[in-house]
């Protein structure tokens, strides 16, 4: 059985989108680690997609800012619906396929594109 990586918690960060399957988080490292790829957006029939990714945004810059930070525990999923353009690599020697990764949040491109997750509260 392969070791099961470390993996930082960010303690107080939202679990996911409240009412719906959406997770922010996960609850313990797994020994294959998600690879952070940029993974295409599409229209969705499913408007909780949109509001996850949405919430999403709002959570990592109350929580971390402009201020980079590492991957942890925050799901890999949701961060490969954002990486490449609302979340970039902020170290030259990226690892996408680790919990220690540094991130950070491309803010004038987040803005842009999820203005509601930077309002006060995000209608769902």
């Amino acid at each position: 059985m392969a070791k099961t990586p470390e993996m930082p918690k960010h303690r107080g960060f939202p679990a996911g989108l409240l009412g719906t399957q959406w997770q922010f988080t996960l609850r313990r490292a797994n020994s294959k680690v998600t690879k952070l790829v940029p993974m295409p957006r599409h229209r969705t029939m499913d408007q909780t997609v949109a509001l996850a990714d949405t919430g999403f945004v709002q959570a990592i810059w109350q929580y971390f800012g402009a201020e980079p930070f590492e991957r942890g525990n925050l799901d890999g999923e949701r961060l490969c619906r954002l990486f490449g353009r609302e979340i970039l690599a902020a170290e030259r020697a990226f690892d996408p396929a680790s919990y220690t990764a540094k991130l950070k949040i491309n803010e004038a491109l987040a803005r842009k594109n999820f203005p509601q997750a930077f309002e006060d509260k995000v209608e769902v």
